[in-house]
């Protein structure tokens, strides 16, 4: 009767050791995208800054964002860029992108901008980042949500940004 606690402890140890041999798995999670910065001289491109951050245990190399830019209630813009960026596990980089905003953006910055600091206009950013996770080989697709408020700079005129 003694041998079967025994024998039972030594299979939960040979077990133990068995699933410390396999390969570290690093859990992946979405990445966020959200805009750092706008800058909006009126009747000239945007440029935009986004902000990419990994949310993941593992460095993840990132290729591709693609999605929409909504301002306030107005309809999106399309925003595609080329990230080719490694961002370590719980970082961030920043990425820049030009779009030609539509003239009810252009005109509800404008209305932003005449409120001064104090004024805020939420956006909306939607879709998809595609990244290869550390230790993988093939790159994934993400679903990125992104809400938040732009904001002017104070002193720096067309300049906006998200907390």
């Amino acid at each position: 009767m003694r041998r079967f606690p025994f024998l039972r402890m030594a299979a939960l140890a040979s077990l133990a050791l068995l699933a410390g041999c396999g390969p570290e798995k690093k859990s992946v999670f979405p990445p966020a995208v959200t805009l750092q910065e706008v800058a909006a001289k009126p009747g000239s491109p945007w440029h935009l800054t986004l902000r990419v951050r990994n949310n993941s245990y593992g460095g993840m190399s990132f290729d591709r964002f693609q999605g929409t830019l909504q301002v306030g209630q107005l309809g999106g813009v399309l925003l595609d860029a080329k990230l080719d960026q490694d961002i370590p596990s719980f970082a961030a980089d920043v990425t820049r992108v030009d779009i030609l905003p539509t003239p009810e953006m252009a005109k509800a910055l404008a209305e932003l901008a005449a409120k001064g600091s104090s004024g805020a206009l939420p956006y909306t950013i939607e879709g998809s980042v595609t990244a290869t996770p550390e230790k993988e080989d093939k790159p994934r697709t993400f679903a990125v949500h992104g809400k938040s408020w732009l904001s002017p700079v104070p002193g720096i005129p067309d300049t906006y940004r998200s907390p």
